[in-house]
């Protein structure tokens, strides 16, 4: 019979170019005890690969990044099988960057501007299901 950890973290990856952001999802999710932040990144190729290199549960991640693309960071990191949850949190919540990010792969979209604290919500949910 298997065992489940109930204790088990979950690793979660930040990518967004603006530290202030990063800073807020951060202290965020450090008040719930079951995540882990395991790395973050401002840039799409940093974020390719230390998203495969820490394979986090749960990846939070801009669509504008300094020198790129956060739906080119999703399409990458799916293409190399990478299985975390994708959570887009952008300022560009219009209809065709919805669709593109789900059509990539996303698991999630919130407006940065009103679903913020959304993440947290959906993050802690999956600690219930790890």
């Amino acid at each position: 019979m298997q065992t489940v950890d109930h204790h088990k973290k979950i690793n979660v990856f930040v990518v967004d170019d603006s530290e202030i952001v990063r800073d807020r999802i951060t202290s965020m999710l450090s008040e719930v005890p079951a995540i882990n932040i395991v790395g973050y990144a401002d840039n799409p190729l940093s974020a390719t690969e230390l998203i495969v290199k820490t394979n986090p549960d749960v990846v939070i991640l801009d669509i504008f990044l300094t020198g790129g693309s956060g739906i080119h960071v999703l399409k990458n990191i799916r293409g190399k099988k990478i299985m975390a949850k994708v959570i887009m949190l952008t300022n560009y919540a219009q209809e065709e960057y919805r669709k593109k990010c789900f059509e990539e792969g996303a698991d999630f979209f919130f407006d940065k501007s009103i679903e913020f604290d959304r993440v947290v919500d959906v993050i802690s949910k999956f600690s219930t299901v790890v």
